[in-house]
């Protein structure tokens, strides 16, 4: 038995949600799949290509797919209202691809502007060597001793597309042009590299993503567990070096884990600067109204309004918050006085 898992195993292309997992401790595999928990590892094939033509790799690039392909995902949920929303749940006689990153579960709505979503059909749940599941959360960063000590800049935004990942990197590039050593983290969302790249790209001195933390998507999970993983990445960051974080808050402000977590006093507490990521002047005043009601008031706007003057300064007037550019994001003098002066208020609190 365990001849034959590693050799499928040895076969099979691992999604990036899985780079973290030790391959050797993989000895067998079950059908329990009623039993599949959020971070499960399933070995599954591909029955039909849907909106999900390639898998990303560990590697860090991405695989074309092809029915018959034998791919390992984690089994999660998923909320992605531009794609699908689906749940952390596994059909024996059919599973759906939720995301390229390396996400299996059952889709229960679709943006009617994309494709159904690739099928597969799940082959088995791993296991270790005592028979027990193998899940994302074997593998995640050590849950810290104590809080990091470092400043943190969130960044949110009004939904997804608003402009937060740019936003994210292009701070995190303007502040290491300032000699700043940065650690760029996504607290929400769902495993995939694009992201990790994109900080990555920004020669951040860390880069981490709540997949670190031992779940493969934070859609329907306890709010103390999505904290916990969030203390467990700021720790790292800390321990590399990193002298400030910049944390990216994935989809909008109603979104259901990011309304929880924005509200959480933890999250007052933790952070240290605050940008909002808007696409015109209109979403500008109606976020930073409901920021306002949660105690939050963002010291900076970005996101697709800059790139209009006219409708920067509309943002402008309408919230007396002034509206950086891109350019200005990675601008290190800048960002260098943004970041000085959230470390006076961050020391002030202290």
């Amino acid at each position: 038995m365990q001849t034959t898992v590693k050799k499928l195993l040895s076969t099979a292309k691992w999604s990036f949600s899985t780079r973290r997992v030790i391959r050797e401790r993989a000895a067998g595999m079950d059908i329990d799949f009623a039993a599949a928990r959020p971070g499960d590892l399933i070995l599954a094939q591909v029955q039909e290509i849907g909106q999900h033509k390639r898998v990303q790799l560990t590697t860090g690039r991405p695989s074309e797919l092809f029915p018959g392909d034998l791919v390992v995902l984690a089994c999660g949920a998923r909320y992605a209202p531009d794609q699908f929303e689906g749940l952390a749940e596994i059909d024996p006689t059919g599973a759906d691809m939720l995301a390229g990153g390396g996400c299996i579960g059952r889709m229960i709505a679709r943006n009617e502007r994309i494709r159904p979503a690739t099928k597969l059909l799940p082959k088995g749940r791993l296991l270790d060597v005592k028979g027990c599941a193998l899940n994302l959360d074997q593998f995640a960063l050590p849950d810290p001793q104590q809080w990091a000590d470092i400043p943190i800049i969130a960044v949110l935004g009004t939904s997804m597309n608003s402009g937060k990942t740019l936003a994210t990197a292009q701070l995190a590039l303007g502040l290491r042009r300032a000699g700043w050593k940065t650690a760029t983290i996504k607290a929400t969302g769902t495993g995939a590299f694009g992201d990790y790249n994109e900080y990555s790209d920004t020669g951040a001195h860390y880069v981490g993503d709540f997949t670190d933390a031992g779940m493969v998507t934070t859609y329907m999970q306890p709010l103390s567990r999505i904290r916990s993983g969030i203390e467990r990445l700021l720790a790292e960051a800390q321990r590399s070096g990193s002298e400030i974080a910049v944390m990216e808050v994935a989809d909008g402000l109603f979104q259901r884990e990011t309304a929880q977590l924005i509200a959480d006093p933890w999250f007052k507490k933790r952070i240290s600067g605050l940008i909002f990521a808007c696409g015109d002047a209109v979403a500008a005043a109606g976020g930073v109204s409901e920021l306002s009601r949660i105690g939050l008031r963002p010291d900076i706007l970005t996101g697709i309004v800059s790139c209009s003057p006219m409708a920067s300064a509309e943002a402008q007037a309408a919230t007396n918050i002034q509206v950086l550019r891109k350019r200005d994001l990675s601008d290190p003098a800048e960002v260098n006085g943004l970041a000085l002066r959230i470390i006076g208020q961050w020391k002030q609190a202290a």
